[in-house]
């Protein structure tokens, strides 16, 4: 191409418009400076940018930037059937897929009016497999938390241990880490045989592991150092926010959709909501945070033991159980308006659905992600820290950005 075709104007003020800056050079007063981290920063937890104004080490506002890693969700779930949506649901909080999977199906199921004539061994399947890949997210989310705050040991044993957890959800749906298993109606496939006893295996392997883990992270004196007291959430705040999952339950209320909603066979299991408490420091730190999703470990980790007696005994496999027999060939529903939610594991995670009644594809599809408004509290909590706390903070909330932006 003849270069006197290309002509390459500057514009003054172009670059602000690209990278929009809420605060301005001009208003600093002495000692104060703008800098950026991210959204290429491994402790941004994904392409998440945060315009801080700093004071010295001293944090005074924060500025979270977001889109970066926009995939445009509800406009495809807005021009494709119902159930060719489930492969981008995986892509939400893309590291508990099977979790997102399951809730978007159980709000198609309930819009059609099938979710009676699911069959149990379908639920507990989806409970199990929702179950272990909550424990996988919160080892990622335990495991780069240690290393944010420089403790690499961890990390290195969590990502090990969460190997175990990918491989058998491979095992199951042929994928690692976005499975499109949990189908409308049913499932993809029931689960191989021999499933049970490499989950068992894997329960018995990793209950010492736990307690090992509480020894070099959970209860170690820098740890606590570094998160006690650290970015307290009050309780107000978290629910004026909308805060939910972890964060929430570390503030000090014990409000989890599985028993408040009591959706799929979760009623029917035994298991216990942890909260924070303020052990090391106060209600609603970085510290109670983490520790609600430690002992969450321990209570998924029951879930699964539960499901496994289940599957093996009152719901066991037969010759002719058919996971797919209640698929439907059209998912044409009535026309309405349906908000479905669940907890999944950075929080609640809630789909909005319009159908016309005429159409296979949903006339307005939106998602509530727990990541996006979880991140709505960050200005709030990192007034007057130091930019070291900065670091805490954000790994405390755990956010995806890929729910983020969805």
């Amino acid at each position: 191409m003849p270069t006197d075709r290309i002509q390459y104007k500057y514009k003054e003020g172009n670059l602000e418009l690209s990278e929009p800056n809420k605060l301005k050079p001009e208003n600093l007063r002495s000692e104060e400076m703008i800098i950026n981290l991210g959204p290429q920063h491994p402790s941004t937890h994904g392409v998440l940018r945060l315009e801080v104004l700093m004071d010295g080490e001293i944090v005074k506002e924060v500025v979270p930037h977001i889109g970066y890693l926009h995939r445009c969700f509800e406009k495809h779930a807005e021009n494709l059937p119902y159930n060719q949506v489930i492969p981008f649901v995986d892509r939400l909080d893309y590291v508990a897929a099977m979790s997102n999977e399951h809730v978007y199906a159980m709000g198609v199921e309930r819009m059609l009016g099938i979710q009676e004539q699911i069959p149990k061994r379908v639920e507990y399947i989806r409970v199990l497999m929702s179950e272990l890949n909550r424990i996988a997210s919160h080892f990622i989310a335990i495991g780069t938390y240690g290393m944010d705050i420089g403790a690499f040991t961890p990390f290195f044993w969590l990502m090990r241990d969460r190997e175990h957890i990918l491989r058998l959800l491979e095992w199951a749906s042929g994928a690692r880490l976005l499975y499109n298993y949990v189908w409308i109606g049913g499932l993809f496939y029931d689960i191989p045989v021999g499933f049970e006893d490499r989950c068992r295996e894997f329960v018995n392997y990793i209950k010492p592991k736990l307690q090992e883990l509480e020894t070099v992270l959970i209860d170690n004196k820098i740890f606590i150092d570094r998160t006690a007291n650290v970015g307290v959430l009050p309780l107000d705040l978290a629910i004026n926010a909308g805060v939910t999952g972890p964060v929430l339950r570390g503030s000090g209320l014990r409000f989890d959709l599985r028993r408040v909603d009591g959706y799929s066979v979760y009623p029917e299991l035994d298991f216990d909501i942890p909260i924070g408490e303020g052990k090391m420091g106060q209600v609603g730190d970085c510290w109670d945070r983490t520790y609600v999703r430690y002992r969450e470990l321990h209570e998924s980790l029951k879930i699964v033991e539960q499901c496994l007696d289940k599957l093996t005994k009152e719901h066991g496999r037969t010759r002719d159980f058919d996971p797919q027999a209640l698929v439907p060939k059209k998912i044409r529903p009535k026309a309405q308006d349906f908000y479905i939610r669940g907890e999944i594991p950075k929080g609640e995670l809630g789909f909005f659905f319009r159908a016309d009644g005429r159409n296979d594809i949903p006339f307005r599809c939106k998602c509530r992600s727990c990541s996006f408004v979880n991140l709505s509290v960050l200005p709030e909590i990192s007034k007057g820290i130091l930019v070291a706390d900065l670091i805490a903070i954000i790994g405390s909330i755990d956010v995806v950005m890929g729910e983020v932006d969805r």
